[in-house]
C-alpha cells in the first residue's frame, strides 16, 4: 500500500493554484495513550490523504500533534473523522487568523519517540497535572494583575518579531533550553506569584504547566490555544489585544500578523523588518529576518559566503555540500556573526 507522497512540493503548489478552492490552515494537539503509533500514523495518511489534507503531523505513544492544511469544502469531512477518533472527539482546532493555501505542500504523518521535543523524563511527573487553563478575557485579567509573571515559553527567533507585552521572553534555542532557566529565575516566586505562561497553540505550555507544578509552583496558568486562539477570540469578542507584532507559525507563512506593530530588525541592515526567509544557499539554509532590498542585493542568502555559493551552477553547490550534514545542531536559527543586527 502506498503511504507516501507522489508529487514534488512545486507539483502540489501547481495543484493547489489550478483547482482554485480555498484552504484552512489548522493546528491542534491531543496527548493521550497510542498503543501502536504506526498503525495510526497510516490510518491518519490513508484518510487525510483521501480528503487531499497536507501538513507535518507527529505521532507518539504519548499523543498527537498535528499542523496541517484543508480544503474548506472537506473540513466538516475532516472534522467528522476526528470525531471518530475516540481521544480526539470534540478536540479544539486552532484555526490560523490569516490563511495561505500553500502554508503545506505535502502530507507528513511522522512516528516520533514524543510528540513535543522537551527532553523531560515524563516517568519523574504527573503530565496530567497541569496548570489552569484561561481564556482570552481572563488572560487580559491576569496579566494586569501585579501579581503575576507572565512568560513566553517560545524561542528566541519567535517571541523578536513578536510577543506579549511586559511578558519575560527568554534567550533559547530550544523549548528544553527555557524550563530550567525559567524556573532558576523565579524561584523565589513559586509560593506568592501567579506564573502565566503561552505559547503558539498551547502544547509547549501544557507540559510546562505540570512540569512547573511537579517543580513547586503554587499558581500556574496557561493561555489555552495559544497566541493563535487569543487572537481570534480577542477579534470576535473585540478584546483589548495585548499581543504585540506577528506570532511566527510553523508553516510555509512563517508568521501571521497580530498587530500592524513591526517589532523586530532586519538582520542585516538594522531596517523595521519582521519577515523571516531561509537562506537560499541549501548548503545553509539559516532561518533569518531580511528586509527586501537585502535580499535583492544579497539574492536572498545570509551572508556573501552564501551568496558566492548560491550563485555557482546547481551540481556545483551539489558536489561541494556532498557529505556535509546540515541541521539545527549546525545551522541554529537566527545564530550567525554575519547577521550584525540580531538582537
Amino acid at each position: 500500500m502506498q503511504l507516501y507522497n507522489t508529487l514534488s512540493a512545486k507539483e502540489r503548489e501547481t495543484l493547489i493554484e489550478e483547482a482554485g478552492q480555498e484552504r484552512l490552515t489548522i493546528s491542534f494537539y491531543q496527548y493521550a495513550h497510542i498503543e501502536n503509533p504506526g498503525i495510526f500514523r497510516n490510518h491518519l495518511f490513508i484518510n487525510w490523504n483521501e480528503l487531499d489534507v497536507l501538513g507535518r503531523i507527529y505521532v507518539a505513544n504519548e499523543g498527537i500533534n498535528a499542523q496541517l492544511s484543508v480544503p474548506a469544502e472537506n473540513f466538516e469531512e475532516f472534522k467528522n473523522h476526528l470525531d471518530n477518533i475516540s481521544f480526539l472527539k470534540g478536540v479544539r482546532l486552532n484555526i490560523a487568523i490569516e490563511q495561505d493555501n500553500r502554508s503545506f505542500l505535502k502530507l507528513k504523518v511522522k512516528v516520533r519517540k514524543k510528540i513535543l521535543a522537551d527532553g523531560l523524563n515524563d516517568a519523574t511527573f504527573d503530565v496530567t497535572n497541569k496548570g489552569v487553563h484561561v481564556n482570552a478575557q481572563k488572560f487580559n485579567e491576569l496579566i494586569e494583575d501585579p501579581n503575576t509573571i507572565l512568560v513566553d515559553m517560545r524561542n528566541h527567533y519567535e517571541s523578536e518579531i513578536g510577543h506579549f507585552k511586559n511578558a519575560i521572553t527568554p534567550d533559547v534555542d530550544t523549548f528544553r533550553d527555557s524550563l530550567d532557566i525559567i524556573e532558576k529565575d523565579l524561584e523565589e516566586f513559586k509560593d506568592d506569584k501567579k506564573l502565566v505562561m503561552y505559547c503558539t497553540g498551547g502544547i509547549r505550555c501544557e507540559k510546562a504547566s505540570a512540569y512547573y507544578k511537579h517543580k513547586g509552583f503554587k499558581n500556574v496558568y496557561q493561555l489555552e490555544g495559544g497566541i493563535i486562539e487569543y487572537a481570534r477570540q480577542a477579534k470576535d469578542q473585540e478584546l483589548e489585544n495585548k499581543f504585540i507584532g506577528k506570532n511566527f507559525v510553523f508553516d510555509h507563512r512563517r508568521g501571521e500578523r497580530i498587530s500592524k506593530d513591526v517589532i523586530a530588525q532586519c538582520h542585516q541592515c538594522g531596517k523595521a523588518c519582521d519577515s523571516h526567509v531561509n537562506c537560499a544557499n541549501e548548503a545553509c539554509h539559516l532561518l533569518f529576518i531580511q528586509c527586501e532590498e537585502c535580499a535583492n542585493k544579497m539574492d536572498h542568502c545570509c551572508s556573501v559566503e552564501c551568496k558566492e555559493m548560491h550563485a555557482l551552477p546547481f551540481e556545483e553547490q551539489k558536489r561541494l555540500r556532498k557529505g556535509k550534514t546540515v541541521s539545527n545542531k549546525i545551522f541554529k536559527k537566527g545564530r550567525s556573526r554575519a547577521l550584525k543586527f540580531k538582537k
